[in-house]
């Protein structure tokens, strides 16, 4: 949907957009704890959880592009109607199904759908139409910082709900939690387009932006890159948990830390959307991937303690969704905002697929060597690499800024 007439108010748009990322975002990442409840009641392996949860965030970014053309052609508003239903038929699904073929349909693709339908690519489409360029670096990072927020608020309050009910009614709690996602959705409703100007050129379509976007050298470096944002926070968010059970600390260790990452997500997060407003976007990215190499390599090279858990969970979370927000204004400043959702679904499809490797391969390399010391050094590697990637992109300006209301 083209830019109307009548932007959204800012505040009411931040505002709601953070909610929904929130809660979207703060379910997903708690899926961890999950990961020994589940499969010791079933019986099955931790390849078997993690083939699930790699299938969700496939199905995530597959779904992505598809969704954002949706969402850019007649609003975001019945897609995030959509997330909200289908997020909580999945975990309601995740909580009853006893086989792992029904697992799969509703822990990775009835999820892996309704993210696709509720969190950044959507979110951020709204915000590229309704904030000023000067301003959206800036934007996204208050949003990404709520999603931040909401892994804080909801690892510590899914481990509660793990510890004083049976794990499947947690499930079914976090559900209902999933359906305030469509009343939000309310304040994200934007006015139907204006009028087109009959001496305007015509817009964009689609496919044309698909043809730019795939024929741009620095589009498909940026596209590369986030494949490994998607490997190592997926990797980490999902077996993290197990790895520190494996090491013989408590789980309030994983809890702790989990939780810890969602904080300082919140200042990393920030931090890069402000800071995407001052330097090159691409210098920000390129030396976020970098750090994230470095920190891996001294966490797994120290003695484990809930200390060095602790330190590693609270730098590693100044680093973790901070890609977003640089990322998704780089597609903005290549493109435009007429098909930011659906573009920002290519990129983010890039990192899913990332993230299916991260979750799966895990899984796969633990079952057959018993250790995840494979995965950390394959994860460094990566890191190092795209690092390389975002360096030498250049960035464009976006065409004239629009106002915002307050």
């Amino acid at each position: 949907m083209p830019s109307s007439s009548r932007p959204l108010p800012l505040v009411q748009l931040l505002l709601c957009g953070a909610l929904v990322v929130t809660l979207s975002m703060g379910i997903r990442h708690a899926f961890g704890l999950w990961l020994q409840p589940i499969t010791m009641a079933h019986g099955w392996s931790r390849e078997d959880f993690s083939l699930a949860l790699a299938l969700q965030n496939l199905v995530w970014g597959a779904a992505g592009p598809f969704v954002g053309w949706w969402a850019d052609r007649g609003g975001a508003f019945k897609a995030l109607w959509a997330g909200g239903i289908l997020y909580a038929l999945g975990l309601f699904g995740m909580a009853t199904t006893t086989e792992h073929l029904p697992f799969l349909l509703t822990t990775g693709v009835t999820i892996g759908l309704a993210q696709a339908c509720c969190t950044y690519s959507v979110i951020y489409g709204i915000i590229g139409r309704n904030i000023s360029a000067q301003q959206r670096s800036w934007a996204m990072g208050i949003t990404a910082a709520a999603g931040s927020f909401g892994q804080f608020l909801m690892v510590p309050l899914a481990s509660t709900l793990l510890h004083r009910m049976d794990w499947s009614a947690a499930l079914m709690a976090l559900a209902l939690s999933a359906l305030l996602i469509g009343p939000i959705a309310f304040g994200l409703r934007e006015a139907p387009e204006a009028a087109p100007n009959a001496s305007a050129p015509p817009p964009q379509p689609a496919s044309a932006a698909l043809r730019d976007a795939f024929g741009h050298r620095d589009f498909l470096l940026l596209t590369a890159g986030y494949f490994v944002c998607g490997f190592q926070v997926a990797f980490i968010g999902i077996h993290l948990p197990s790895y520190l059970k494996d090491q013989q600390l408590g789980p309030e260790v994983a809890t702790t830390a989990l939780a810890l990452i969602g904080l300082f997500n919140v200042i990393g997060t920030y931090a890069a959307g402000a800071l995407g407003q001052r330097l090159r976007k691409n210098w920000i990215l390129s030396g976020i991937y970098l750090t994230r190499a470095v920190v891996m390599i001294v966490f797994i090279s120290l003695p484990l303690s809930p200390l060095s858990v602790g330190v590693f969970a609270a730098v590693m979370g100044t680093l973790w969704l901070s890609t977003v927000p640089p990322t998704n204004a780089v597609v903005a400043q290549m493109h435009g905002v007429r098909h930011l959702s659906m573009l920002g679904g290519i990129v983010f499809f890039s990192h899913q697929i990332g993230s299916f490797m991260g979750v799966w391969l895990a899984g796969r390399l633990y079952d057959a060597t018993g250790s995840y010391q494979v995965v950390w050094w394959l994860a460094i590697a990566l890191g190092v690499v795209a690092s390389a990637l975002n360096f030498p992109i250049r960035e464009h300006q976006t065409p004239v800024p629009r106002t915002v209301t307050l």
